[in-house]
């Protein structure tokens, strides 16, 4: 079997702080501490895929501009997508009809999540977001963008909080819990030797679940409520965008493989 992983690092091991999350120059301990605790975590999926009778695997690095897994540290024998491109799938980049399960690691839940460890939606500049009506984080957009290829979503690990958004999302999900969510930047950790191995244990279930994809049938309604008010004033301007209030945008799209590209683009054109 064929698996997909796209991984972030937000909801990984020992993670509780922006500032290990990235760094201009590269060179930041904390941000050295998060790579090795984000590649730890994705080895452990890794071999549990492997133990749950994955063939092939394909890692999507999904933070930021996806240069944070030390691929001379993951486990033989993966293939590493890395680096950005204003690409349609965000952070599933890569993913098709050939895979037969995707797994979600270091996840974080969406925007709002009471005590999720930096929670948010892909940017600081969103409040809230909705397809069809339904509250929707990164968990959700990345399991309709495989689910647009009929792959199902069978594994998550994250915070508690985002492992129950996980749950919530995609019933009977395999899910571990990397540490517990005390603020948005607090959390009891859990030791990395725990939670390798309940990655990979949950991972190796994962792989004998059968689990429908998570699929955006027909037109996807989305809605957007920002911060403030001057990144509608910017995202409002692109064309199909209805303005609705001070903070939200609108707009449906015939299907998710458009909303996922619109979605993307109103929130960066947000920024500028």
């Amino acid at each position: 079997m064929k698996v997909y992983i796209s991984a972030d690092i937000e909801g990984c091991t020992g993670v509780v702080t922006w500032k290990q999350c990235g760094a201009p120059d590269g060179t930041h301990p904390d941000w050295a501490f998060a790579r090795r605790m984000m590649t730890h975590d994705v080895n452990a999926a890794i071999r549990g895929a492997r133990a749950g009778g994955a063939t092939e695997i394909v890692v999507k690095d999904s933070h930021n501009v996806s240069l944070n897994l030390l691929i001379d540290e993951l486990e033989p024998g993966v293939e590493l997508i890395s680096g950005s491109r204003p690409g349609p799938d965000g952070m599933m980049e890569g993913i098709d009809d050939s895979f037969d399960r995707c797994f979600l690691v270091g996840y974080h839940g969406m925007a709002g999540t009471q005590d999720g460890v930096m929670e948010h939606t892909i940017s600081g500049r969103v409040h809230r977001l909705w397809v069809n009506g339904v509250e929707t984080g990164e968990m959700g957009l990345s399991a309709f963008a495989a689910g647009q290829y009929g792959v199902p979503l069978v594994f998550a690990s994250s915070d508690d909080k985002g492992c129950a958004e996980a749950a919530g999302l995609v019933p009977g999900i395999e899910t571990a819990v990397t540490k517990f969510g005390m603020g948005r930047f607090m959390a009891r950790l859990r030791h990395p030797s725990v939670v390798g191995s309940e990655i990979e244990a949950g991972a190796q279930r994962a792989m004998g679940l059968d689990l429908a994809p998570v699929v955006c049938a027909g037109v996807a309604a989305v809605r957007i409520e920002f911060n403030r008010g001057e990144e509608v004033d910017q995202a409002s301007e692109l064309a199909g965008w209805s303005r609705v209030g001070n903070y939200v945008i609108e707009q449906e799209f015939r299907d998710w493989a458009l909303a996922h590209v619109g979605i993307r683009r109103a929130i960066s054109f947000a920024g500028m």
